[in-house]
């Protein structure tokens, strides 16, 4: 048997002479369908977008959030040290943290020993976003 007409035989898909494709099935399906297809998921992924900006700056606000009480702890040793050797406990606190966190660390002296409670706002990049400062509390023995 000759099939001098068909260039392809067998299974798969075949070509009308007009660039559409044929798939032996009757039906076919045209070379721009697939470009539609494109322009659709650009518009899914473009709509799915503000949902990965907002889970990316939790992971962040949440990462700020533990490295501000990570410095508050710092700040409160160190204000508590200062405070303990007759230093400004103030200085000692703001010289332990980053220059871009603010610090409040008022000492308080009872018996032979200071306690400093370190008070550091977290910073928040998410607009709306506001969270209560991280507070630590240090206890040293007076030395002065």
């Amino acid at each position: 048997m000759s099939y001098e007409g068909n260039r392809h035989s067998g299974r798969g898909n075949r070509h009308d002479g007009r660039g559409n494709r044929h798939d032996g099935r009757g039906s076919r399906r045209s070379g721009r369908g697939v470009r539609r297809d494109r322009g659709q998921v650009a518009l899914e992924y473009l709509g799915f977008i503000p949902i990965l900006i907002l889970v990316a700056m939790a992971g962040v606000q949440i990462g700020l959030i533990a490295y501000t009480a990570q410095q508050a702890g710092t700040a409160a040793r160190a204000g508590a040290r200062a405070a303990s050797i007759g230093e400004s406990a103030q200085e000692g606190c703001v010289n332990a943290i980053s220059d871009w966190l603010t610090v409040d660390c008022p000492p308080v002296e009872s018996g032979d020993e200071v306690t400093v409670t370190a008070t550091v706002p977290i910073p928040s990049i998410v607009p709306g976003w506001n969270f209560d400062p991280a507070r630590k509390t240090a206890t040293m023995p007076l030395d002065h």
